[in-house]
């Protein structure tokens, strides 16, 4: 006979309840993700499922954007330069122009060594040393057969040398073969080819008291700053040089902050080939600074897997021919990257394209005078070869 009294039934279709029992551990994974879940509203779900994987994947994507914006927060502006008004005209003589530079006027000009390592900038190059052509003793140039990231390059330089008999009598050309490890930082390499440049410049003859330009291929001293620079006396044993920063062509002008480029007064023992900040004096508008100045697509794309800063090619895409070209009319940045600046004001100040400038004034003479066969470095000529 059925016991009388209270009977309970319980009915559910809770899949917990059938290993609730069980002490097992997908038992106890499954009760524990279902009680969590069973105390969540709509809301959480939502912040759990879209929201927080949206920020995530948004941080993947825009991580570098966001860590430069935000470089003010903890990265303070360097200290500002000494800079040296800079005065020149054609018709004033050289006595005078040092004496407004507060300096005297030497007997006789200093020898002058123009020294940079090469990697494929032909075009720049043929700019740069008919530019400085007049007032250079002797070309230093050193190539390597790997880029700075370890990948092999031919010795373009090397294989095209006979473009450049104008100097050859002043050149003193030097390989290296290349080091860079897997997974070893770019500027090590670079360092390393920096100091082989001191020796190549020993061979070429440099001695006390000489100038010695150290910079980039593409950071071109005008000619008339290095002609001031060696028939003034006293000038500064270590005087950077600013240069007016461009990107591309000279139809995107940046600003006028370059500043890498130096000149030395050569001292056996202690002056040693470097790309960094080596004093406070810099002399004002001395020249141009080129950056990505190539005449053929394929050209963007080896600088951008070779050079020391290859890290920011962070998406395949980036390398597509027809966003490179699409990039470079619209003067945005290759790299889909905000400013390098240190103050909120300065980013801000930069940030989206390059304005277009239609000036042609106080460029490289040897520019100009080729004019339509480097059409592609004036304004209004973005197109690059396939």
């Amino acid at each position: 006979m059925a016991d009388e009294g209270y009977y309970v039934s319980k009915k559910t279709d809770d899949i917990c309840d059938g290993v609730c029992g069980q002490e097992t551990r997908a038992g106890i994974s499954i009760s524990r993700l279902r009680c969590i879940l069973r105390g969540m509203d709509l809301k959480a779900y939502l912040l759990l499922f879209i929201i927080v994987p949206t920020c995530i994947f948004g941080v993947y994507l825009h991580g570098q954007k966001i860590t430069y914006f935000l470089r003010p927060m903890w990265e303070s502006p360097p200290k500002p330069f000494n800079d040296i008004a800079h005065y020149y005209h054609e018709n004033v003589t050289m006595e005078n122009l040092c004496r407004l530079h507060g300096w005297g006027i030497r007997e006789s000009p200093r020898r002058v060594y123009d020294a940079v390592l090469f990697s494929n900038e032909l075009d720049i190059l043929t700019i740069r040393w008919n530019e400085l052509y007049p007032y250079i003793t002797q070309f230093v140039l050193l190539e390597s057969n790997s880029t700075f990231t370890g990948l092999p390059k031919p010795l373009v330089f090397g294989s095209n040398r006979d473009k450049f008999k104008f100097i050859e009598q002043r050149l003193t050309y030097g390989t290296i073969g290349g080091r860079s490890k897997k997974g070893e930082n770019p500027f090590v390499e670079e360092a390393y080819q920096r100091v082989a440049l001191d020796q190549l410049l020993k061979i070429a003859g440099i001695s006390d008291d000489d100038l010695l330009i150290m910079s980039d291929v593409d950071e071109i001293p005008s000619s008339h700053t290095i002609n001031l620079l060696r028939w003034c006396d006293e000038i500064p044993k270590v005087l950077h040089l600013r240069l007016s920063n461009y990107l591309y062509s000279f139809e995107f002008l940046v600003d006028h902050k370059s500043w890498r480029a130096s000149v030395h007064r050569y001292q056996p023992g202690e002056t040693r080939y470097a790309h960094y900040r080596q004093t406070d004096d810099i002399l004002s508008d001395a020249g141009w600074h080129c950056s990505f100045c190539f005449r053929r697509i394929s050209e963007f794309v080896f600088k951008m897997k070779a050079y020391s800063h290859f890290d920011r090619v962070r998406f395949p895409h980036y390398l597509n021919p027809n966003r490179i070209q699409e990039v470079i009319c619209k003067g945005a940045d290759l790299f889909d990257m905000i400013p390098e600046e240190y103050t909120f004001q300065e980013i801000i100040g930069k940030l989206g394209p390059i304005p277009h400038s239609f000036s042609g004034v106080h460029l490289p003479a040897f520019l100009l005078n080729n004019a339509e066969k480097f059409k592609f470095l004036l304004p209004g000529h973005c197109k690059r070869e396939s």
